[in-house]
């Protein structure tokens, strides 16, 4: 069991989703949020990231696109979804918005939230124009579809 705290719940980028599990989006331009840093994170970018000094997964996605391997996506947020029990888990691409948001949506369905409802619940609660193409609003709307590697 992990002792150090979790994400404070109104700390930047912060989303609770239905089972209480927080997970901090944010973008990779921007400073790095006061306070711990994650223990995991996941990064969608079309280029590797840079080290960290934490766990990390990365997700090739480039810019206002999808996921290269829609499969692999979904194992890597599943596996961030579980580990945000008890880990501080983040989610990034370059601007915090449009990869970052629809992965935050597919992690929501993910927690329970139903596909036709992510992207509102998201805008609602991360950011208000998470989730930036109609192609990444159709890629949550039939992620439930997409098999996990």
């Amino acid at each position: 069991m992990n002792e150090e705290p979790g994400w404070e719940s109104d700390g930047a980028g912060v989303l609770r989703l239905p089972s209480g599990r927080l997970v901090r989006g944010r973008g990779l331009r921007e400073p790095m949020p006061s306070g711990h840093p994650p223990r995991f994170g996941v990064y969608l970018l079309g280029s590797a990231p840079p080290e960290f000094g934490w766990e990390t997964r990365w997700v090739r996605w480039t810019d206002f696109w999808l996921p290269a391997d829609p499969s692999y996506a979904k194992a890597v947020l599943a596996e961030a979804l579980r580990r945000a029990g008890d880990e501080r888990v983040e989610i990034a691409c370059g601007g915090g918005r449009g990869r970052t948001g629809t992965a935050l949506a597919c992690l929501a369905v993910l927690d329970g939230v139903p596909a036709a409802e992510a992207v509102a619940f998201v805008r609602a609660r991360y950011h208000r124009r998470a989730v930036e193409t109609p192609w990444q609003r159709r890629f949550v709307a039939r992620f439930p579809e997409i098999r996990a590697d």
